[in-house]
């Protein structure tokens, strides 16, 4: 059975720019087993024999600074080029103009759900674009980066400002369980403190793949506020007047949908834009959830000291998409850019391999995916299997699980 333990070694801080430097030692190391798993060679499912990859701890303090990292990356990957930007912007609607207009054309049940998975990937590489926007990655104009954020995520239904906001808290903060936002891990009191329906709908597949609609209305457990709402505490009063903006173009959005199924009907709408929409949900938290949870091996988050945005950063995992790393954008190069989101998706590729020399075994190289990433799978299920919550005390903490959660019978709240 794992234990708690706790052993000294450098905790880090993080100084206003990101780097981080040692100070006193002593720390608390809570949720990990006393011996970790040996890793598992993911092609083969054999035990690994690298023991220096077995001894490993990916909580210890890293020995380089971020400015080492950001020194690696050649000058021209933080280049922006807004012209290059649009043309992504241009061939992705051009193909979801062409979806549409083919399957209206053929409109027969054997082509509806090609054109449904083929056009929910597309919903979601038009959020890849417009989350650039909200990063800035996709051009040094800000005015440019609004408008045609606000074009890509109102389409979709997503707040543009109201989810910009938020990912940038989640930026700033990643891997912080305290203050993080994307995906944060809950404490163990306020886990058992959630009645058996939420646990089941946060915990059990395919139902947390769907979950992103309900994370825009009213955020996360243990959390208050909506992306909708201006006076929601995700927000600063400066932000305000851009919620509100966000939100009637959400509004109008939402409105010209209804119009529409009232001039074409219903069901031709929701096979049109409804189907493809909820395969856009599923990829967005199947994605998400993956680039911070999932790893073979268990990985740390952090509290109060412990925490650096360095530290946080490191937490995040890449994954390899297949055929659809183009199609969606390099999103899979995650640590890069979580570390350097203002990096565009274009330069992440070679930014990643750049760095990977200075991030060393703190970069976990993701396993080569097949023309569909089918193996990805098997780590989504596991992870939310077994990824519940995290001690209530300490600072550097480990995904927990609970026992009983994958009972037949029910578990009231106080169990």
């Amino acid at each position: 059975m794992c234990q708690d333990l706790g052993h000294s070694l450098s905790p880090l801080s993080a100084d206003k720019k990101g780097q981080v430097e040692n100070t006193k030692p002593g720390r608390a190391l809570v949720g990990e087993c006393e011996e970790t798993e040996r890793p598992v060679n993911s092609s083969s499912g054999i035990i690994s024999k690298d023991m220096d990859e077995v001894d490993f701890d990916p909580s210890a303090s890293p020995p380089f600074k971020i400015a080492d990292i950001r020194a690696a990356i050649p000058e021209h990957c933080w280049v922006k080029n807004p012209w290059r930007s649009l043309s992504y912007v241009a061939r992705d609607l051009l193909v979801v103009v062409g979806f549409i207009a083919l399957a209206l054309h053929f409109d027969n049940w054997m082509v509806w759900p090609v054109y449904w998975a083929a056009q929910g990937t597309m919903f979601w590489a038009i959020f890849v674009l417009g989350h650039d926007c909200g990063h800035g990655s996709f051009s040094n104009n800000p005015t440019l980066n609004g408008f045609v954020g606000h074009i890509l995520h109102s389409s979709i239904l997503v707040p543009y400002h109201g989810w910009r906001i938020s990912h940038r808290t989640h930026h700033q903060n990643h891997g912080n369980v305290e203050k993080d936002e994307s995906w944060v891990p809950l404490p163990e009191k306020t886990y058992k403190n959630l009645d058996y329906s939420t646990k089941f709908m946060r915990y059990k597949i395919p139902f947390p793949m769907f979950a992103y609609p309900l994370y825009l209305w009213s955020r996360s457990p243990g959390k208050t506020g909506s992306h909708f709402d201006p006076y929601s505490d995700l927000f600063q009063p400066s932000d305000r007047k851009y919620v509100v903006t966000s939100t009637v173009c959400w509004t109008l959005m939402l409105v010209s949908l209804f119009c529409l199924s009232a001039v074409f009907g219903v069901m031709q709408m929701l096979k049109i834009y409804g189907i493809p929409y909820l395969v856009f949900v599923m990829w967005l938290d199947f994605v998400t959830y993956l680039h911070h949870h999932g790893y073979e091996q268990k990985l740390p988050w952090y509290r109060g000291q412990e925490w650096s945005y360095l530290r946080g950063g490191l937490t995040t995992v890449d994954r390899d998409y297949g055929l659809f790393n183009n199609i969606h954008h390099d999103i899979g190069t995650h640590v890069i850019h979580h570390l350097f989101p203002q990096i565009p998706h274009y330069h992440l590729v070679e930014a990643t391999r750049a760095a990977k020399p200075v991030l060393g075994k703190y970069y976990r190289e993701p396993r080569k995916s097949g023309p569909i990433p089918l193996h990805l799978i098997e780590n989504l299920v596991r992870s939310i299997s077994q990824d519940h919550y995290v001690s209530d005390t300490g600072d550097i903490v480990f995904y927990q699980t609970d026992p009983n959660l994958n009972g037949s019978h029910h578990k009231s709240k106080d169990q």
